[in-house]
Protein backbone atom coordinates (compact mmCIF):
# COMPACT_ATOMS: atom_id res chain seq x y z
CA UNK A 1 0.00 0.00 0.00
CA UNK A 2 1.03 3.56 -0.62
CA UNK A 3 2.74 4.93 2.71
CA UNK A 4 1.32 8.37 1.91
CA UNK A 5 -2.00 7.09 1.97
CA UNK A 6 -2.69 8.53 5.64
CA UNK A 7 -3.04 12.41 5.70
CA UNK A 8 -0.08 13.64 7.77
CA UNK A 9 -2.34 15.52 10.17
CA UNK A 10 -3.98 11.85 10.82
CA UNK A 11 -4.51 11.74 14.59
CA UNK A 12 -3.19 8.35 15.96
CA UNK A 13 -4.38 8.07 19.07
CA UNK A 14 -5.28 5.49 22.35
CA UNK A 15 -8.72 5.77 24.13
CA UNK A 16 -9.40 5.72 28.45
CA UNK A 17 -12.07 6.36 30.04
CA UNK A 18 -12.21 7.79 33.99
CA UNK A 19 -13.62 5.20 35.76
CA UNK A 20 -11.26 2.44 34.26
CA UNK A 21 -8.01 4.11 34.76
CA UNK A 22 -7.90 6.89 37.68
CA UNK A 23 -8.41 5.08 40.14
CA UNK A 24 -10.73 6.22 43.25
CA UNK A 25 -13.68 7.32 41.80
CA UNK A 26 -17.13 7.38 43.75
CA UNK A 27 -20.06 6.93 41.54
CA UNK A 28 -23.11 4.87 40.89
CA UNK A 29 -20.71 1.82 39.23
CA UNK A 30 -18.66 1.98 42.39
CA UNK A 31 -21.39 1.60 44.65
CA UNK A 32 -22.39 -1.56 41.94
CA UNK A 33 -18.95 -3.11 42.28
CA UNK A 34 -18.69 -3.57 45.88
CA UNK A 35 -22.43 -4.56 46.32
CA UNK A 36 -22.14 -7.36 43.61
CA UNK A 37 -18.17 -8.10 43.46
CA UNK A 38 -18.52 -11.12 45.75
CA UNK A 39 -21.49 -12.73 43.29
CA UNK A 40 -19.86 -11.96 40.53
CA UNK A 41 -16.64 -14.03 41.70
CA UNK A 42 -19.10 -16.84 42.87
CA UNK A 43 -20.72 -16.84 39.30
CA UNK A 44 -17.57 -16.82 37.35
CA UNK A 45 -17.31 -20.35 36.08
CA UNK A 46 -20.73 -20.17 35.23
CA UNK A 47 -20.94 -17.18 33.47
CA UNK A 48 -17.37 -17.63 31.89
CA UNK A 49 -15.80 -21.43 32.24
CA UNK A 50 -16.49 -21.72 28.21
CA UNK A 51 -14.01 -19.21 27.56
CA UNK A 52 -10.79 -20.52 26.06
CA UNK A 53 -8.55 -19.10 28.30
CA UNK A 54 -10.55 -20.15 31.21
CA UNK A 55 -7.91 -22.55 32.56
CA UNK A 56 -5.42 -19.51 33.16
CA UNK A 57 -7.77 -16.82 34.22
CA UNK A 58 -10.09 -18.54 36.93
CA UNK A 59 -8.37 -17.67 39.88
CA UNK A 60 -8.59 -13.71 39.13
CA UNK A 61 -11.97 -14.03 37.75
CA UNK A 62 -12.85 -16.10 40.85
CA UNK A 63 -11.62 -13.39 43.25
CA UNK A 64 -14.00 -10.24 44.74
CA UNK A 65 -11.48 -7.95 44.22
CA UNK A 66 -11.10 -8.59 40.51
CA UNK A 67 -14.19 -6.64 40.30
CA UNK A 68 -13.55 -3.55 42.25
CA UNK A 69 -12.02 -0.34 40.74
CA UNK A 70 -10.27 0.46 43.62
CA UNK A 71 -6.90 2.39 42.72
CA UNK A 72 -7.59 1.57 39.25
CA UNK A 73 -4.05 1.97 37.30
CA UNK A 74 -3.40 5.10 39.47
CA UNK A 75 -4.09 7.47 36.36
CA UNK A 76 -5.38 10.39 38.32
CA UNK A 77 -1.70 10.78 39.35
CA UNK A 78 0.79 9.20 37.24
CA UNK A 79 -1.07 10.82 33.70
CA UNK A 80 2.07 12.67 32.73
CA UNK A 81 4.01 9.16 33.03
CA UNK A 82 1.47 8.06 30.60
CA UNK A 83 1.26 10.84 28.39
CA UNK A 84 5.25 10.29 28.08
CA UNK A 85 4.58 6.68 26.90
CA UNK A 86 1.97 8.11 24.57
CA UNK A 87 4.44 9.87 22.74
CA UNK A 88 7.03 7.61 22.89
CA UNK A 89 4.46 5.50 20.79
CA UNK A 90 4.51 8.28 18.16
CA UNK A 91 1.15 8.90 18.89
CA UNK A 92 -0.54 12.80 18.54
CA UNK A 93 -3.55 12.20 20.35
CA UNK A 94 -5.70 10.73 23.12
CA UNK A 95 -8.88 10.69 24.44
CA UNK A 96 -9.77 10.86 28.01
CA UNK A 97 -12.74 11.62 30.10
CA UNK A 98 -13.73 14.11 32.55
CA UNK A 99 -14.90 12.07 35.49
CA UNK A 100 -18.56 14.07 36.62
CA UNK A 101 -18.52 12.25 40.33
CA UNK A 102 -15.07 14.28 40.89
CA UNK A 103 -16.75 17.53 39.71
CA UNK A 104 -19.61 17.75 41.07
CA UNK A 105 -19.20 15.22 44.25
CA UNK A 106 -22.28 16.44 46.05
CA UNK A 107 -25.23 18.31 43.95
CA UNK A 108 -24.65 21.38 43.23
CA UNK A 109 -21.17 21.86 44.78
CA UNK A 110 -18.18 21.76 42.09
CA UNK A 111 -14.82 20.40 43.56
CA UNK A 112 -12.58 23.29 42.05
CA UNK A 113 -9.75 20.61 43.29
CA UNK A 114 -10.58 18.46 40.54
CA UNK A 115 -11.77 21.38 38.28
CA UNK A 116 -8.08 22.64 38.74
CA UNK A 117 -6.56 18.60 38.13
CA UNK A 118 -8.10 18.13 34.25
CA UNK A 119 -6.72 21.81 33.60
CA UNK A 120 -3.75 20.64 34.40
CA UNK A 121 -4.22 17.25 32.79
CA UNK A 122 -5.16 19.46 29.55
CA UNK A 123 -2.39 21.30 29.84
CA UNK A 124 -0.11 18.33 30.18
CA UNK A 125 -1.25 16.93 26.76
CA UNK A 126 -0.90 19.65 24.62
CA UNK A 127 3.14 20.00 26.12
CA UNK A 128 3.65 16.63 25.25
CA UNK A 129 2.07 17.17 22.15
CA UNK A 130 -0.77 14.95 22.44
CA UNK A 131 -4.27 16.41 20.82
CA UNK A 132 -6.79 16.61 23.45
CA UNK A 133 -10.72 14.41 22.42
CA UNK A 134 -12.71 15.48 25.27
CA UNK A 135 -15.04 12.68 26.17
CA UNK A 136 -18.11 13.86 28.73
CA UNK A 137 -19.69 10.77 29.54
CA UNK A 138 -18.22 7.41 29.41
CA UNK A 139 -21.40 5.58 31.14
CA UNK A 140 -20.50 6.57 35.32
CA UNK A 141 -22.47 9.58 37.03
CA UNK A 142 -22.70 10.69 40.43
CA UNK A 143 -24.46 8.88 42.93
CA UNK A 144 -26.80 11.69 43.77
CA UNK A 145 -27.45 11.41 39.54
CA UNK A 146 -28.12 8.40 40.08
CA UNK A 147 -30.69 8.32 43.16
CA UNK A 148 -32.48 10.80 41.30
CA UNK A 149 -32.95 8.20 38.24
CA UNK A 150 -30.48 9.29 35.97
CA UNK A 151 -30.94 9.30 32.78
CA UNK A 152 -34.99 7.62 32.78
CA UNK A 153 -36.20 10.82 33.59
CA UNK A 154 -36.71 13.71 30.91
CA UNK A 155 -36.48 16.70 34.08
CA UNK A 156 -32.89 15.36 35.09
CA UNK A 157 -31.19 16.44 31.68
CA UNK A 158 -30.70 20.02 33.34
CA UNK A 159 -28.56 18.37 35.43
CA UNK A 160 -26.61 17.02 32.48
CA UNK A 161 -26.52 19.99 31.14
CA UNK A 162 -25.48 22.23 33.88
CA UNK A 163 -22.31 19.54 33.96
CA UNK A 164 -21.85 20.18 30.31
CA UNK A 165 -22.11 24.09 30.71
CA UNK A 166 -19.00 23.95 33.33
CA UNK A 167 -16.96 22.04 31.02
CA UNK A 168 -17.66 24.49 28.49
CA UNK A 169 -16.93 27.45 30.55
CA UNK A 170 -13.78 25.85 32.05
CA UNK A 171 -12.20 23.84 29.06
CA UNK A 172 -13.92 24.47 25.94
CA UNK A 173 -11.16 27.07 24.82
CA UNK A 174 -8.35 24.91 25.31
CA UNK A 175 -10.62 22.18 23.07
CA UNK A 176 -10.76 21.27 19.54
CA UNK A 177 -12.81 17.72 19.75
CA UNK A 178 -15.12 17.18 22.30
CA UNK A 179 -17.41 13.55 22.05
CA UNK A 180 -20.21 13.94 24.01
CA UNK A 181 -21.47 10.37 24.73
CA UNK A 182 -19.65 6.77 24.76
CA UNK A 183 -21.53 4.24 23.11
CA UNK A 184 -25.41 5.02 24.49
CA UNK A 185 -26.95 1.87 22.25
CA UNK A 186 -24.31 -0.59 24.44
CA UNK A 187 -25.60 1.56 28.04
CA UNK A 188 -29.17 0.65 27.32
CA UNK A 189 -28.56 -2.74 26.24
CA UNK A 190 -26.41 -3.82 29.21
CA UNK A 191 -28.50 -1.78 31.64
CA UNK A 192 -32.04 -1.61 30.69
CA UNK A 193 -32.32 -4.39 28.84
CA UNK A 194 -30.44 -7.67 29.58
CA UNK A 195 -30.12 -5.98 33.11
CA UNK A 196 -26.67 -7.11 33.67
CA UNK A 197 -25.14 -3.73 34.41
CA UNK A 198 -26.61 -1.29 36.63
CA UNK A 199 -29.08 -0.27 37.08
CA UNK A 200 -30.13 -3.62 36.29
CA UNK A 201 -33.41 -3.09 34.97
CA UNK A 202 -35.37 -5.13 31.96
CA UNK A 203 -37.50 -2.75 30.35
CA UNK A 204 -38.33 -2.32 26.65
CA UNK A 205 -40.10 0.96 27.31
CA UNK A 206 -37.49 2.22 29.95
CA UNK A 207 -34.61 1.43 27.33
CA UNK A 208 -36.42 3.28 24.76
CA UNK A 209 -36.95 6.04 27.26
CA UNK A 210 -33.06 6.44 28.18
CA UNK A 211 -31.64 5.93 24.71
CA UNK A 212 -34.22 8.75 23.26
CA UNK A 213 -33.19 11.01 26.33
CA UNK A 214 -29.55 10.38 25.20
CA UNK A 215 -30.54 11.91 22.20
CA UNK A 216 -31.58 14.37 23.50
CA UNK A 217 -29.25 15.21 25.83
CA UNK A 218 -26.47 15.07 22.96
CA UNK A 219 -28.39 18.23 20.66
CA UNK A 220 -28.49 19.94 23.70
CA UNK A 221 -24.63 19.39 24.83
CA UNK A 222 -23.99 20.56 21.36
CA UNK A 223 -25.87 23.70 21.63
CA UNK A 224 -23.76 24.83 24.77
CA UNK A 225 -20.72 23.65 23.67
CA UNK A 226 -21.12 25.57 20.44
CA UNK A 227 -22.18 28.56 21.72
CA UNK A 228 -19.02 28.84 24.29
CA UNK A 229 -16.77 27.54 21.91
CA UNK A 230 -18.10 27.97 18.16
CA UNK A 231 -15.08 26.22 16.66
CA UNK A 232 -15.16 22.83 18.38
CA UNK A 233 -15.56 20.17 16.64
CA UNK A 234 -18.39 17.60 18.50
CA UNK A 235 -19.88 14.13 17.56
CA UNK A 236 -20.39 10.85 20.15
CA UNK A 237 -18.52 7.50 20.10
CA UNK A 238 -21.31 4.92 18.89
CA UNK A 239 -20.09 1.20 18.60
CA UNK A 240 -20.81 0.26 15.40
CA UNK A 241 -20.72 -3.63 14.27
CA UNK A 242 -19.73 -4.79 10.75
CA UNK A 243 -23.02 -6.72 10.13
CA UNK A 244 -23.21 -9.05 7.86
CA UNK A 245 -25.53 -12.35 6.45
CA UNK A 246 -24.46 -15.63 7.43
CA UNK A 247 -26.05 -16.85 4.02
CA UNK A 248 -25.85 -13.70 1.40
CA UNK A 249 -28.89 -13.61 -0.66
CA UNK A 250 -30.95 -15.09 1.49
CA UNK A 251 -34.09 -13.45 2.12
CA UNK A 252 -34.73 -13.62 5.37
CA UNK A 253 -30.71 -13.01 6.64
CA UNK A 254 -30.98 -9.79 4.63
CA UNK A 255 -33.93 -9.08 5.91
CA UNK A 256 -32.29 -9.58 9.70
CA UNK A 257 -29.20 -7.85 8.72
CA UNK A 258 -30.88 -4.63 7.33
CA UNK A 259 -33.05 -4.60 10.73
CA UNK A 260 -29.84 -5.10 12.88
CA UNK A 261 -27.80 -2.65 11.12
CA UNK A 262 -30.63 0.22 11.20
CA UNK A 263 -31.62 -0.63 14.84
CA UNK A 264 -27.67 -1.17 16.20
CA UNK A 265 -25.92 0.99 13.90
CA UNK A 266 -27.71 4.05 12.54
CA UNK A 267 -31.15 4.54 14.70
CA UNK A 268 -28.87 6.95 17.24
CA UNK A 269 -26.31 8.62 15.09
CA UNK A 270 -29.71 9.31 12.48
CA UNK A 271 -31.34 11.56 14.87
CA UNK A 272 -28.54 13.49 15.74
CA UNK A 273 -26.86 14.02 12.35
CA UNK A 274 -27.33 17.87 12.69
CA UNK A 275 -25.51 17.65 15.49
CA UNK A 276 -22.09 16.47 15.05
CA UNK A 277 -19.53 17.85 13.08
CA UNK A 278 -17.54 14.23 12.69
CA UNK A 279 -19.23 10.74 13.34
CA UNK A 280 -16.88 9.13 16.36
CA UNK A 281 -17.48 5.02 16.29
CA UNK A 282 -15.95 1.93 18.31
CA UNK A 283 -15.68 -1.39 16.18
CA UNK A 284 -14.80 -4.28 17.83
CA UNK A 285 -17.22 -7.06 15.94
CA UNK A 286 -18.26 -8.30 12.52
CA UNK A 287 -21.34 -10.37 13.88
CA UNK A 288 -23.29 -13.07 11.01
CA UNK A 289 -27.03 -13.43 11.13
CA UNK A 290 -29.04 -16.52 9.68
CA UNK A 291 -32.62 -16.80 10.11
CA UNK A 292 -34.56 -13.99 12.46
CA UNK A 293 -32.09 -12.03 14.48
CA UNK A 294 -30.08 -15.41 15.17
CA UNK A 295 -26.41 -14.70 15.51
CA UNK A 296 -23.76 -17.67 14.06
CA UNK A 297 -20.52 -16.06 14.48
CA UNK A 298 -17.48 -18.42 13.51
CA UNK A 299 -15.71 -20.13 16.21
CA UNK A 300 -12.62 -18.87 15.58
CA UNK A 301 -10.52 -16.78 16.03
CA UNK A 302 -11.47 -15.39 18.72
CA UNK A 303 -9.89 -12.90 21.93
CA UNK A 304 -9.89 -13.65 25.15
CA UNK A 305 -13.27 -12.51 26.05
CA UNK A 306 -14.58 -15.13 23.17
CA UNK A 307 -15.36 -12.38 20.61
CA UNK A 308 -14.86 -13.48 17.44
CA UNK A 309 -12.07 -11.07 15.93
CA UNK A 310 -12.73 -10.14 11.98
CA UNK A 311 -10.43 -6.56 12.22
CA UNK A 312 -10.72 -6.47 8.27
CA UNK A 313 -14.38 -5.60 8.58
CA UNK A 314 -13.56 -2.06 9.69
CA UNK A 315 -13.10 -1.40 6.09
CA UNK A 316 -16.81 -2.21 4.70
CA UNK A 317 -18.05 -0.59 7.95
CA UNK A 318 -16.16 2.67 7.49
CA UNK A 319 -17.61 2.59 3.70
CA UNK A 320 -21.25 2.10 5.14
CA UNK A 321 -20.39 5.54 7.48
CA UNK A 322 -19.01 7.35 4.75
CA UNK A 323 -22.34 6.33 2.64
CA UNK A 324 -24.70 7.44 5.08
CA UNK A 325 -23.38 10.96 6.52
CA UNK A 326 -20.75 12.26 4.05
CA UNK A 327 -19.01 13.39 7.24
CA UNK A 328 -15.38 13.05 8.95
CA UNK A 329 -15.30 9.98 10.66
CA UNK A 330 -12.57 9.41 13.58
CA UNK A 331 -12.21 5.75 14.91
CA UNK A 332 -12.77 6.04 18.80
CA UNK A 333 -12.19 2.46 19.76
CA UNK A 334 -10.79 -0.15 18.49
CA UNK A 335 -8.76 -3.46 20.41
CA UNK A 336 -8.67 -6.55 21.70
CA UNK A 337 -8.75 -8.42 24.84
CA UNK A 338 -5.04 -10.34 24.54
CA UNK A 339 -3.07 -10.62 27.86
CA UNK A 340 -0.36 -12.78 25.91
CA UNK A 341 0.00 -10.21 23.27
CA UNK A 342 -0.33 -13.42 20.73
CA UNK A 343 -3.14 -11.20 18.67
CA UNK A 344 -2.56 -7.51 19.16
CA UNK A 345 -0.14 -6.86 16.33
CA UNK A 346 -2.22 -8.91 13.61
CA UNK A 347 -5.24 -7.11 14.98
CA UNK A 348 -3.43 -3.57 14.66
CA UNK A 349 -1.94 -4.47 10.87
CA UNK A 350 -5.61 -5.79 9.32
CA UNK A 351 -7.11 -2.59 11.02
CA UNK A 352 -4.48 0.25 9.53
CA UNK A 353 -5.13 -2.05 5.71
CA UNK A 354 -8.69 -1.77 5.99
CA UNK A 355 -8.29 2.14 6.99
CA UNK A 356 -5.74 2.56 4.03
CA UNK A 357 -8.63 0.85 1.94
CA UNK A 358 -11.07 2.86 2.79
CA UNK A 359 -9.31 6.36 2.58
CA UNK A 360 -7.77 5.08 -0.68
CA UNK A 361 -11.42 4.62 -1.82
CA UNK A 362 -12.46 8.56 -0.60
CA UNK A 363 -13.52 7.75 2.86
CA UNK A 364 -12.72 10.66 4.82
CA UNK A 365 -11.24 9.46 7.81
CA UNK A 366 -9.05 11.35 10.45
CA UNK A 367 -7.77 9.23 12.77
CA UNK A 368 -7.71 6.46 14.81
CA UNK A 369 -8.07 5.44 18.89
CA UNK A 370 -6.81 2.23 20.30
CA UNK A 371 -8.14 0.93 23.04
CA UNK A 372 -6.41 1.17 25.43
CA UNK A 373 -3.15 2.89 26.48
CA UNK A 374 -3.57 0.96 29.52
CA UNK A 375 -4.98 -1.99 30.60
CA UNK A 376 -7.96 -1.35 32.87
CA UNK A 377 -11.28 -2.55 34.75
CA UNK A 378 -13.08 -3.78 32.15
CA UNK A 379 -17.02 -3.01 33.60
CA UNK A 380 -18.36 -6.77 34.67
CA UNK A 381 -15.30 -8.68 33.70
CA UNK A 382 -12.69 -6.61 36.06
CA UNK A 383 -9.65 -6.71 36.14
CA UNK A 384 -8.29 -10.06 34.09
CA UNK A 385 -9.06 -8.86 30.29
CA UNK A 386 -5.66 -7.08 28.94
CA UNK A 387 -6.99 -4.53 26.20
CA UNK A 388 -3.78 -2.08 26.72
CA UNK A 389 -0.76 -1.42 24.85
CA UNK A 390 0.62 -1.04 27.77
CA UNK A 391 0.70 -3.57 30.45
CA UNK A 392 0.07 -2.12 34.28
CA UNK A 393 1.01 -4.85 37.23
CA UNK A 394 -1.35 -3.26 39.74
CA UNK A 395 0.46 -6.08 42.28
CA UNK A 396 4.02 -4.38 42.12
CA UNK A 397 3.51 -0.16 42.17
CA UNK A 398 1.69 -0.26 38.73
CA UNK A 399 4.60 -0.65 36.91
CA UNK A 400 4.31 0.37 33.23
CA UNK A 401 5.52 -2.25 30.50
CA UNK A 402 5.25 -1.38 26.66
CA UNK A 403 4.06 -4.42 25.01
CA UNK A 404 5.52 -5.89 21.88
CA UNK A 405 2.90 -5.14 19.22
CA UNK A 406 3.14 -1.43 20.59
CA UNK A 407 6.42 -1.39 19.61
CA UNK A 408 5.32 -2.43 16.38
CA UNK A 409 2.56 0.18 15.83
CA UNK A 410 5.33 2.76 17.38
CA UNK A 411 7.51 1.67 14.74
CA UNK A 412 4.45 1.66 12.25
CA UNK A 413 3.32 5.23 12.90
CA UNK A 414 6.78 6.75 12.40
CA UNK A 415 7.31 5.18 9.01
CA UNK A 416 3.39 6.24 7.79
CA UNK A 417 4.45 9.53 8.59
CA UNK A 418 7.96 9.47 6.31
Amino acid sequence: MDKRVFPKDFKWGASTASHQVEGGTVNQWTVWELAHAKHLANTAEERLGWLPQWEHIHAEASRPENYVSGKGVDHYNRYEEDFTIAKKLNLNSFRFGIEWSRLEPIEGQWDEEAVAHYHDYIKALKKKGLEPFLNVWHWTVPTWFDEKGGFKKRSNLRYFERFVRKLAHEYADDLTYVITLNEPNVFISFGYITGEWPPQERSFVTASRVIWNLVIAHRRAYKILKDKNPHLQIGVASQLANIQAKRPQNIIDELSVKMMRYAWNWWFLNRIKNQQDFVGFNYYFSDYYTGLFHKDNPKVPVNDLGWYMEPEGLYPLLLRVWAHYKKPIFVTENGVADKEDKYRRWWLEETIIAMERAISEGVDLRGYFHWSLLDNLEWKYGWWPKFGLVAVDRKHGMKRTVRSSAEWLASHIKSLSK
